[in-house]
């Protein structure tokens, strides 16, 4: 008895441990804060897994106490012995389908996200997608502008409510690029170019991580997205392009060498010293238009 009250002392104390944990968090944790259609699909499959895990676990403890309680060992049933049963056909089906239909319940919701997270966001399809190459070095970012001709370094800007296709690819080590409130993160490889399309609803500041370990620099590698508003932004690519220096091919390699650097901005990129032969295109839209 003695025992059984200290449980339940515990147990009891379980959900205000809770409480007081998450209530020293000031802040809204970043992926449960969607603030772009990618990020809030991918929400929305978070939402959809643990509302269907909490109901299976629900029943299996509900399940699990029903059982304990009623087929304990008591006085009146000491004697009792069980009679030799060799299966039961009726619930050896309902526990092969169960989890089938769990699986399912699954994988339609992340078969049909993962692959509209491969194209511009439906909602604003029609809109042309502003094209930033993300290179990762140890240990910062590097963002490149092809039609606007700029680049910059650990930050950059983007019009809000505009797709923009990040081709993400890396000088040295493997990194992972990842903007949790607009969504999931995808790897960056040397010698390949990955596609990822994110976009912001609204203006507002973003901060971006490194989602992959790269060595002692890696927690220095935090940038981040500023979402404008189209005329801001537009006076932003004017005042780079006029004001900021150009990008040498020197200056891109004393960048790229390990360490870790400041904010930089140049009204050029660094795409003219990369063989666009050396990259491989993972990217299915890219064969079909060579094609």
């Amino acid at each position: 008895m003695q025992l059984k009250k200290k449980f339940w002392k515990l147990a009891s104390l379980l959900p205000l441990s809770l409480l007081l944990f998450l209530g020293g968090c000031d802040k809204k944790i970043a992926v449960l804060n969607p603030q772009g259609p990618v990020a809030k699909t991918q929400y929305d499959l978070i939402i959809w897994s643990l509302i269907l895990m909490s109901v299976i676990i629900v029943v299996v403890f509900v399940l699990f106490t029903v059982i304990l309680i009623r087929y304990r060992e008591k006085p009146e049933n000491m004697d009792y012995e069980p009679p030799d049963i060799h299966g039961n056909t009726l619930l050896e089906v309902i526990w092969t389908i169960f989890p089938v239909i769990i699986v399912i319940a699954l994988s339609i919701p992340t078969v049909k996200a993962t692959y509209a997270s491969e194209k511009p966001p439906e909602q604003t399809k029609n809109i042309k997608p502003v094209e930033i190459y993300v290179t990762s070095a140890n240990w910062k970012w590097l963002f490149s502008y092809p039609e606007e001709g700029i680049e910059t370094v650990n930050y950059l800007n983007v019009p809000a409510g505009v797709p923009i296709q990040f081709k993400l690819t890396s000088v040295g080590p493997m990194n992972a690029f990842w903007i949790p409130e607009l969504g999931g993160m995808k790897y960056n490889m040397d010698g390949m170019v990955m596609d990822l399309y994110l976009q912001a609803d609204k203006p507002g500041s973003y901060t971006g991580r490194s989602a992959n370990f790269s060595g002692k620099g890696f927690t220095d590698m935090e940038f981040e997205l500023e979402a404008k508003t189209k005329d801001d932004y537009n006076k932003w690519v004017k005042e780079v392009q006029q004001t900021a220096p150009k990008l040498s091919e020197n200056k891109y390699k004393e960048i790229v060498e390990p360490g870790v650097v400041g904010r930089m901005s140049f009204s050029s990129n660094h795409l003219k010293y990369v063989d666009p032969k050396s990259l491989e295109y993972c990217d299915y839209n890219y064969y079909k238009n060579k094609k």
